[in-house]
């Protein structure tokens, strides 16, 4: 299913504090506008991280690895709220311990997001909603580190992957 357009999203600070709501459409036509997202980094407890391919109906990269769990924070929705119903919606998850990673901005050419990644170790059952995900499945460091910069991934994923997650994993 695509996207609505007139979704309403929080207008953030680069705190993260609400000055306001925008629709998906001002947020995604390049104005800029800052606005919060949430990130899932899926480990499972052989140090696999789950990627997500993004559905080819999407509105921002489709068909491209991604991040476990993303989404938009919903005007009035909490950050955790955000997190536990995408990774519901996404992948049919729900018992799992988010720990906050850390929180930057990502700019593309078309938007502006406040990302708040979390990670988690998960081991159970994993069912990708169809609509919102062409399919998924654990990928090895090597695998990764192997595919990066082949267009494979999305930019925010690599961007993550590399800035954050490459550190986090190092230092274990």
């Amino acid at each position: 299913m695509p996207a609505n357009p007139n979704e309403i999203f929080p207008v953030v600070d680069t705190d993260g504090r609400v000055m306001g709501k925008a629709s998906r459409r001002e947020c995604h036509n390049g104005s800029k506008i800052l606005h919060p997202v949430v990130h899932l980094q899926l480990f499972n407890s052989r140090g696999d991280l789950y990627l997500q391919k993004r559905a080819l109906h999407k509105d921002i990269q489709p068909g491209k690895w991604d991040t476990a769990v993303g989404g938009h924070i919903d005007y009035g929705e909490s950050v955790e709220n955000a997190l536990r119903r995408e990774a519901r919606e996404e992948l049919g998850i729900t018992d799992f311990q988010p720990v906050l990673i850390c929180k930057y901005i990502f700019e593309s050419d078309i938007e502006k997001e406040l990302v708040n990644t979390f990670f988690t170790i998960y081991d159970g059952n994993i069912i990708p909603d169809n609509d919102e995900v062409e399919c998924g499945r654990f990928w090895s460091i090597r695998e990764i580190e192997a595919s990066l910069n082949k267009d494979i991934f999305t930019p925010n994923f690599e961007n993550e992957y590399q800035s954050i997650l490459h550190r986090l994993l190092v230092s274990r």
